[in-house]
């Protein structure tokens, strides 16, 4: 089992097989699908498929969403990191998107910004890219807030399969002022 992330925190390490009854359970919550655009599963199998199909993405791409683990507990929180976009998305294509979805109880605590931070670093460290972007819900605060927390920045409105959205960025150069700032 590959960690590609760790914080005092989380531990941020590949999807499992293994995971996909908590995952089921996150996806299977209308509430945390609210500002998705998509539908909740309702089979364990929606889960299993989905694993797979990043476990494909981290062979065919070299990264993929990660499984989030809570240091403390050892439970698994939902998943964080980054994911190889290779569709176009706001007049885009091939660039890499930081993104997170956790269990409803997992809300509030702090995991979003925790992984987004930590899937900075390994974007900028690792990877050595020049740009990471994201985007959410126009009316999803709390996801709003937790990536600009991490550092990226609102620079565009955009409909996205009918739902408005904000575009985030973030460049290598100003995620190293950041670290500097803190």
């Amino acid at each position: 089992m590959k960690i590609f992330a760790e914080t005092d925190r989380i531990i941020m390490r590949e999807l499992l097989l293994s995971d996909s009854q908590k995952m089921f359970e996150m996806d299977s919550d209308p509430e945390v699908h609210l500002y998705l655009g998509n539908k909740p599963y309702t089979q364990l199998s929606e889960s299993e498929e989905n694993i797979r199909f990043i476990r494909q993405q981290y062979e065919e791409n070299g990264i993929g969403r990660w499984a989030v683990i809570d240091k403390e507990s050892n439970e698994f929180v939902g998943w964080g990191g980054l994911k190889f976009i290779t569709t176009e998305i706001n007049n885009r294509v091939h660039f890499y998107e930081v993104g997170y979805r956790f269990l409803k109880q997992h809300w509030g605590k702090g995991y979003a910004t925790a992984s987004a931070k930590a899937a900075l670093k390994y974007a900028f460290e690792e990877l050595k890219l020049s740009h990471v972007y994201a985007m959410a819900h126009g009316e999803n605060a709390g996801s709003r807030h937790a990536l600009q927390k991490s550092g990226l920045k609102i620079t565009e409105q955009f409909d996205h399969e009918g739902i408005a959205c904000d575009w985030f960025e973030i460049s290598k150069e100003d995620w190293l002022k950041k670290q500097n700032e803190e």
